[in-house]
């Protein structure tokens, strides 16, 4: 009662009607029955959004882990053959997205740094190589999965062909080894053309002595023999001019060393040019970066990859001897000066065509 009056007392005098709910909160004192009136007590339970947010986040992390761990079990028992073609996609897709990380960051210590592209390390450069030409390949099927329900089709299709649609990420071990025979196979069969249009171009060499040595040169590949650096080093004065420079070679010549660098020869002559010059720069720079940090210092799957690379079929050859020939590759290509590129490309032939591992 007594609080009722005073409510309704404030109410004539013009305040504000305010109840007593927010204002009072009702407590039991111990010791009486009856309650007491008072102010509200704080509340001592404090709940962090951030850290309940976490432990919600992480708890469905692992909960998904352990479903796609019993999905992944469930697959490799009840259909093995699908589950190789998964897990080869998924692992394929990892490595895929790791590597675009990796790239980005180089990319940008190269901005912070003012860095070009032959400055980096000899890793940086080969991984930002590989990864265009990855990307490269993966931009083909993303231009053909635009039109409406093509990309059934596109799936059809990397199945049916890995090899031509479908990065190294994508392939089992394998097809690793199959696939990179079939390409070596195929810059083989350019090596008789390109050994012809060197044969053609010894008349136009105006110093008897070097086209001399340049005709016992043609001839020793082409009785099998394996040509050393020195033979090849005795020459390089002929490429770097008429008609051997990168300048005036022939398109035919052009076509074949495309083939020869794995690289497409369906482009007009002024790409074909362009590509094989940016193709031998990029070559010589990643032997001087692999110079500077020593052959020892790479693993025995690098190693066999540079060997690849300049031409070497090293997926049959013991790491041993793909070390040699990779050391007396730089002592060759780090002697060239600039002005020399088209003897290095040249030699990605020259140095492999009747090396033994590429002779099965």
């Amino acid at each position: 009662m007594a609080l009722s009056r005073v409510y309704w007392r404030c109410v004539s005098l013009g305040g504000a009607a305010a109840l007593p709910g927010p204002l009072f909160s009702l407590r039991l004192q111990p010791g009486r029955r009856s309650p007491a009136w008072g102010p509200p007590r704080p509340s001592r339970l404090h709940l962090s959004p951030k850290v309940d947010l976490k432990s919600i986040v992480s708890s469905f992390v692992a909960k998904t882990k352990v479903v796609n761990e019993k999905y992944n079990r469930f697959l490799e028992r009840r259909f093995p053959r699908f589950y190789v073609v998964y897990s080869v996609f998924r692992k394929g897709f990892q490595m895929l997205l790791a590597d675009a990380k990796k790239a980005r960051r180089i990319k940008t210590f190269m901005t912070q740094k003012k860095l070009m592209f032959h400055q980096l390390s000899y890793r940086d450069m080969e991984h930002l190589r590989q990864f265009r030409r990855d990307v490269a390949k993966c931009l083909f099927l993303g231009i053909i999965s635009i039109p409406p329900f093509a990309n059934y089709l596109v799936f059809l299709l990397m199945y049916l062909y890995p090899r031509q649609l479908l990065i190294q990420h994508f392939w089992t071990s394998k097809q690793q080894l199959e696939f990179l025979d079939v390409y070596h196979s195929q810059r083989k069969q350019s090596h008789p053309k390109i050994l012809n249009c060197l044969e053609r171009a010894i008349p136009l060499i105006s110093n008897t002595a070097l086209r001399w040595h340049f005709t016992q040169l043609c001839t020793k590949v082409q009785n099998g023999a394996h040509p050393g650096i020195n033979d090849l080093l005795l020459l390089k004065n002929c490429f770097s001019v008429y008609p051997l420079d990168i300048g005036h070679l022939s398109i035919p010549h052009m076509k074949a060393l495309s083939r020869a660098m794995l690289l497409t020869p369906h482009l007009p002559s002024v790409l074909l040019r362009y590509r094989l010059n940016k193709h031998t720069t990029v070559l010589h720079q990643l032997d001087k970066a692999l110079k500077r940090l020593g052959i020892g210092q790479l693993t025995a799957h690098e190693v066999k990859s540079a060997c690849y690379l300049r031409g070497l079929n090293s997926t049959h050859l013991t790491e041993d001897w793909c070390r040699i020939w990779l050391e007396e590759w730089l002592q060759f290509s780090c002697s060239l000066k600039n002005a020399e590129m088209s003897l290095l490309l040249h030699a990605v032939v020259l140095l492999s065509t009747n090396h033994p591992g590429t002779r099965h």
